[in-house]
Parts: structure tokens; C-alpha cells; sequence
């Protein structure tokens, strides 16, 4: 058998050489980290999925973001914690590998590019959705196969071409949700010149069936059908491991998420269903954002706001297809993937890893279009749970993760989990309960979703297992030490 890098050793492979093949290189600049960071919690979900959780909880969807926003701060705060201490391309995969075993590390990675490959699909899509109604000359899925081979070859330069693209994506999201949120409290408080509303008032989130007008439950109900527009938020950790100063970004990124989730979620949807009463049917028909700039007399609101969406998009395929690409190079590292998607090119791209994703990511699209109601929705559903098993693997990794570290480099704690362990363990229980929630929901999906996750997950789960027993069957190098004895940093 040939030896495998252990998972220190793999995770410090992703070292910053400038010899060709010599691993990915430090390309992100600080700016870069900062944007992606702040972006990374705005996802087209955000724009585009929270009309239904409005019609679902009324005022009370307030309620669900914040819990699912502090679901998310909670575990970014563990990941911030392990990834400080020792930035990879792997992120929390190889931290599963490292704390939990090569079984842990192999099955989250797998089913997490499983996740952004799909989501690729998803978003090139609705990309193409929104170019073909501005040029109808060209068909959907001539716009689909644009979007997808430009942005490709955008992150086939260099990573610091993809930090450039996505500095600029995520700002025209940060400076359009702030600008969204700024002029509608402005309206609400009825000093916006030239807009005159009966409508806007505070008064919406009480009025018109009061706070929770489908009950306590629905709170619940909306947690199902927001969770998913926050994944994305750890893609800054991933990152780190291509920038000038990994921990410095790690530890920024970590620090600033409560901020950036109760600006960006909490803010533009207080605002929503502030300038409009939670019931209005403008908000299902036009999409929650787009019936709040129209309420406002904005001229093109609808325009406005699919210029918007189109940006989250593109921002979206572009980080998903670095996310997938990098996760692929660092299973490649790690011996459980090819071994050519560790390779990378001289300026430190990893060619095959980010090939390979696009190629499956263009066969989803194709699925999309050939048989949107069978194999394509399978594809959706099957992965549609993965970020909660990411969040719990988090979770425990770090239980495990915290005592290696403060046995073995007690220095490299620089961000800490607040209330270790118990938090941690309620952080972990929280997700469970939200998993089984899920299974008693038939009317959006939640039971086929955790079921069929739960299916894809078993598999890889097997797979992974055969895997690491038939390696077992072979002498073990000095190469493949314990996950629990390898050093940090």
C-alpha cells in the first residue's frame, strides 16, 4: 500500500510553494477573505426562498432566523476554533479525519462536494432563468453552459482570480442588502422623501393575526425552510488556508459573524415585514423583496431585484465551484479521493479537483433540464440535509479537537468555544432535534429530504468504512499515525 500523508501532514501540504504542483498558494488578499466572509452568509436563498417562510410564520419567521443564525454562530464559533488552529484546504473534513477518523473525514468531505456540485446546478439555473428573459435569442441552457465555463475558467487561473470576482460579487450583495434595509427603515418611519405609504408601520409585525399567527409551531416550520440559505457561511474558513494570513482570517471571519447575520438576515427581513403586512399577496406572487421595493414606488423593482438575485447567483456558483474543488484537493491529499486532485498547477490550482466538479456539476444540469421531476429533484433531496450533518460533525469534532489541541499546542487556541463542552453538546442536540422535526414534516419535504440524505450518507458511510478496513488489512507505515496522536499546526 502506499503511504498516505497523515492528516497534519496533509493539511500543512496545502503550504504555500511556488513550485509548479507544489500545493495551492497564499493568492487571497486580505480584501478578498473580508468579502468573502460578509458574503458568504448572503446566498440567493436568502432573496428568493424567505416568501415562503413569511407566508408560513408571518412576523414570527423573525424568530426562526434568529435561531437558525444562532445555530450557525455557535457552530462557525467551534470551526473558527479548530481552523485557527490549524488553517487547511479541508476545513472541518479534515478536522472529522483528524479528531473523529479517516471514516469521519471521507464520508462529510464526500458528501459535502456531493452538496456544491448540485448546488451548481441549482444556481446555474436559475442564472440562466433570469438571462434568458433579458435575451430570449439564447435558450436556458446555452445561458446555463455560459455561466458555468466563464466562471470556470475564472477559478482555473488562479485563486486570486476567483477572490477578485467574488470581491466584487459579494460586495454589489452587501452594498444592495444595506442600501434594501437603510431605505425601508427609512420608509418606516416615514421620512423617506418623495414615498407616501399607508402601509409601512412597525404596527405589521403585531397586527393582522398577531406576531405568530399559525402558532408557536410554525416557528419550527420556518426554521425547516430557512436553515439552507445559510449554508455557505464557512466557506471563509476553507479559504483561509490560500491567504496571506490564515489564522488572522480565520479569526476575523469567526469574530464578525454575529454581526453579519443579524444585519443581513434579521435586518432585511424585519424590514420586509415592516413596509408590508405579512398576508399581502404581493409578497408570494413577486418574491418577499421585490413586493417591498414595489410598496415603496421604486421604479423597476422587479428588475432591480433580479440584477441583485443574478449577482448571488454568480457569487454562488463561483464560491460552490471553489468550495467543491477545494474539498476535492484536500480528500485527494488525504488518499481518499484520486490522487491526481491533489496535483496542482504552477500557479497553485488544483486543475483536476475543480474539473471534476464542474464536469459533475454540468451533468446535474443536465438533469435539470432532461428529467427535472425524477433524477434532478433525487439529486436535490438527497443533499438537502447535508448542512446539518456538516454542523453536527462540527460539533462533535470539536469536542474531541479541543482536548488535542490544549494537550498539544495550547498556544494555537486563539479562537475558544464559548461554555465548552456544554454548549458544544446543546449546539449538537439542537441539530438533532431540528433533523427529527424534519422527518415529521410532509408538506415541505422534510421527511423525503432527511430520508434520502440519510440514504446518500449510509452509502458513503460504507463505503468509507470498507475503505478504511481494507487499508487495515495492510502493515501500517509511520506515515499513517492516530488520528488522536497526530500534532497541531
Amino acid at each position: 500500500m502506499t503511504s498516505q500523508p497523515t492528516p497534519t501532514q496533509a493539511g500543512n501540504a496545502s503550504g504555500r510553494t511556488g513550485e509548479p504542483g507544489g500545493g495551492l498558494q497564499a493568492g487571497l488578499k486580505n480584501r478578498h477573505l473580508s468579502m468573502i466572509a460578509i458574503g458568504g452568509v448572503i446566498g440567493a436563498g436568502l432573496f428568493v426562498g424567505s416568501s415562503s417562510g413569511i407566508a408560513t410564520a408571518g412576523p414570527g419567521i423573525l424568530l426562526s432566523y434568529a435561531l437558525v443564525g444562532t445555530l450557525v454562530v455557535l457552530v462557525m464559533r467551534m470551526l473558527g476554533e479548530m481552523s485557527a488552529a490549524n488553517p487547511t484546504s479541508g476545513s472541518f473534513s479534515a478536522h472529522a479525519d483528524r479528531a473523529l477518523g479517516r471514516w469521519a473525514g471521507f464520508s462529510i468531505g464526500w458528501l459535502y462536494w456531493f452538496f456544491w456540485v448540485v448546488v451548481l446546478a441549482v444556481e446555474a439555473t436559475a442564472g440562466a432563468k433570469i438571462l434568458s428573459e433579458w435575451v430570449p435569442a439564447v435558450p436556458q441552457w446555452g445561458w446555463a453552459l455560459i455561466v458555468m465555463i466563464v466562471l470556470t475558467a475564472t477559478n482555473l487561473v488562479s485563486v486570486g482570480s476567483y477572490g477578485e470576482f467574488e470581491f466584487w460579487f459579494a460586495g454589489i450583495k452587501v452594498v444592495a442588502i444595506g442600501a434594501f434595509i437603510v431605505i425601508g427603515l427609512l420608509a418606516v418611519f416615514g421620512v423617506l422623501p418623495g414615498v407616501h405609504t399607508d402601509k409601512a408601520s412597525f404596527g405589521n409585525l403585531t397586527g393582522h393575526g398577531g406576531f405568530l399567527p399559525h402558532g408557536p409551531g410554525a416557528i419550527l416550520t420556518g426554521v425547516l425552510l430557512v436553515v439552507f440559505s445559510f449554508m455557505g457561511s464557512e466557506i471563509a474558513t476553507l479559504a483561509a488556508g490560500e491567504s496571506e494570513d490564515p489564522q488572522r482570517a480565520v479569526t476575523k471571519s469567526t469574530n464578525s459573524i454575529i454581526w453579519r447575520i443579524a444585519v443581513f438576515y434579521l435586518g432585511s427581513i424585519l424590514v420586509v415585514v415592516s413596509l408590508l403586512p405579512w398576508n399581502d399577496p404581493s409578497i408570494k406572487d413577486k418574491g418577499s423583496y421585490v413586493a417591498a421595493l414595489d410598496s415603496l414606488g421604486i421604479a423597476h423593482a422587479g428588475q432591480i431585484m433580479n440584477v441583485i438575485v443574478l449577482t448571488s447567483v454568480l457569487s454562488c456558483l463561483n464560491s460552490g465551484l471553489y468550495t467543491a474543488s477545494r474539498m476535492a484537493f484536500s480528500l485527494g491529499q488525504r488518499g481518499d479521493a484520486p490522487k491526481a486532485f491533489a496535483r496542482t498547477t504552477s500557479r497553485g490550482v488544483p486543475m483536476a479537483a475543480i474539473v471534476a466538479s464542474v464536469v459533475f456539476g454540468f451533468v446535474a444540469v443536465f438533469f435539470n433540464y432532461k428529467f427535472p421531476d425524477s433524477v434532478f429533484l433525487f439529486l436535490v433531496n438527497s443533499s438537502g440535509a447535508v448542512a446539518l450533518f456538516v454542523w453536527l460533525v462540527i460539533c462533535f469534532s470539536q469536542l474531541r479537537m479541543r482536548k488535542i489541541i490544549q494537550r498539544e499546542a495550547p498556544e494555537k487556541l486563539l479562537v475558544k468555544m464559548w461554555l465548552y463542552p456544554y454548549l458544544t453538546w446543546a449546539t449538537a442536540a439542537l441539530i438533532v432535534f431540528v433533523l427529527g422535526y424534519m422527518l415529521t414534516d410532509t408538506e415541505h419535504d422534510g421527511r423525503e429530504t432527511v430520508l434520502l440524505s440519510l440514504l446518500v450518507a449510509a452509502v458513503v458511510l460504507v463505503i468509507a468504512v470498507v475503505k478504511e478496513r481494507v487499508a487495515g488489512n495492510h502493515p501500517a507505515t509511520p506515515a499513517e499515525a492516530p488520528a488522536d496522536k497526530v500534532s497541531v499546526g
